[in-house]
């Protein structure tokens, strides 16, 4: 017999937990598949009703309130949940005389697994959503067009590529990679526009200079200007109190979490290593544990599995985190030289130039439109410490001075 509330008696949870121990009797594996809805859906969601359900169970604090939340009956969620527990083998829920329902240990494992997995995939997941709902687009309107871009992962881009959708019936076919990758698939002709990151340094920048000279050539490629956004420090609310400058990392001994190799985030963490001169081993462990974004690297500082990384503002507030700013960066998008007159790519500055994508971008946290957004720069000008710095710059937290006259700050 079910119950009728939140709470049971020891022995009827004994027993249960007793019957979701065993070993589940089938093989559980994901089942991939799409619908075309009313509505959107954004970042890393795919609709998984079982894990919809249990966060909303952990989320809730209580079966009852989970049902409400999710518009259905008790009954539902209840079975819904033993059914599980079965599949699983595992408890989902622990129940004690009195008390409200809670979510075992490994319940709750189980969500932040989950939704890392999401999180990880999220910029592949993005570019098949986007990719999909071009199928009715294609189907009805053949002036629409297409730009290409291989860019490194950035919040902004998904919501530039919904605007140029809406206001311009331009599809940015958008596929996440490092800023070396991208730059590399650029000159290789899979794509007319790269983006990358760097940030607004005026002194050398050895580690940017070595990374990026060699697939920048200023005859022959170009810098459109697309934002601002600041990058800096995630970190749990209670390690706040241990970070003033970026080596208290190291001096406290906190798990950090990396980027992957050729990533803007991965070559800043490599500069401000240099800037404290400070080796890679002082970051421990935690410099081997890579992930491709920066809402990945939020999501495991967030779930506890690290203690602190890199990663942009936005990413920071949307897991709840307290973020310690570090160094603002100019987002680019390169072209070759020969493509700046393509319909698409004109298309795309007249879309950054607009009083529009200031206005979104404001609604964003950590992150400013460009101040010449939209327009064509040259490589030796947008990059100053392309060429050798007339005298060395102070460094402050993150290499970057802001007291500085023109640091565009």
């Amino acid at each position: 017999m079910q119950p009728q509330g939140d709470d049971r008696t020891p022995a009827a949870a004994a027993g249960s937990t007793h019957a979701a121990r065993a070993s589940p009797s089938i093989e559980l594996g994901p089942h991939l598949g799409y619908e075309f809805e009313h509505g959107e859906q954004r970042g890393a969601e795919l609709g998984s009703r079982f894990f919809e359900l249990l966060a909303a169970v952990i989320e809730a604090g209580s079966i009852r309130h989970a049902a409400q939340r999710l518009g259905v009956s008790y009954r539902h969620v209840w079975g819904s949940l033993k059914k599980w527990e079965g599949l699983l083998g595992e408890p989902l829920i622990s129940w004690s005389q009195g008390r409200k329902a809670r979510p075992t240990e490994f319940a709750t494992r189980l969500l932040w697994a989950e939704r890392r997995a999401r999180t990880r995939m999220q910029p592949h997941i993005e570019a098949l959503r986007a990719t999909l709902g071009r199928v009715f687009i294609e189907a009805r309107d053949e002036r629409y067009k297409v730009l290409t871009v291989r860019a490194s992962h950035d919040l902004a881009l998904p919501v530039l590529q919904q605007h140029l959708l809406d206001s311009s019936h331009l599809h940015m076919d958008i596929a996440f990679r490092g800023s070396v990758e991208a730059l590399r698939a650029l000159n290789d002709g899979q794509c007319l526009v790269a983006g990358f990151h760097v940030p607004v340094l005026r002194g050398a920048a050895p580690v940017f200079a070595r990374a990026l000279k060699p697939l920048l050539k200023p005859r022959h490629h170009r810098l459109i200007a697309c934002l601002r956004r600041m990058q800096g420090l995630m970190v749990r609310r209670e390690h706040a109190p241990l970070l003033r400058v970026f080596p208290d990392i190291a001096r406290h001994r906190l798990r950090f979490v990396n980027r992957q190799v050729g990533s803007g985030t991965r070559m800043l963490l490599e500069h401000l290593l240099h800037e404290h001169s400070l080796p890679s081993a002082a970051l421990g462990a935690g410099y081997a544990h890579t992930e491709l974004t920066h809402v990945a690297v939020a999501l495991c500082v967030a779930s506890g599995v690290a203690d602190a990384g890199l990663g942009v503002e936005a990413a920071a507030l949307e897991f709840g985190l307290h973020f310690l700013p570090v160094v603002e960066e100019n987002y680019f998008l390169a072209c070759l030289d020969e493509n700046v007159t393509h319909p698409a790519v004109h298309c795309l500055q007249a879309a950054l130039r607009g009083a529009r994508w200031r206005e979104i971008l404001a609604g964003l946290p950590g992150y400013l439109t460009a101040p010449d957004a939209g327009e064509l720069l040259v490589i030796e000008e947008a990059l100053p410490w392309w060429q050798r710095p007339r005298s060395p710059a102070r460094p402050s937290f993150g290499g970057v001075r802001a007291d500085e006259p023109n640091s565009d700050r």
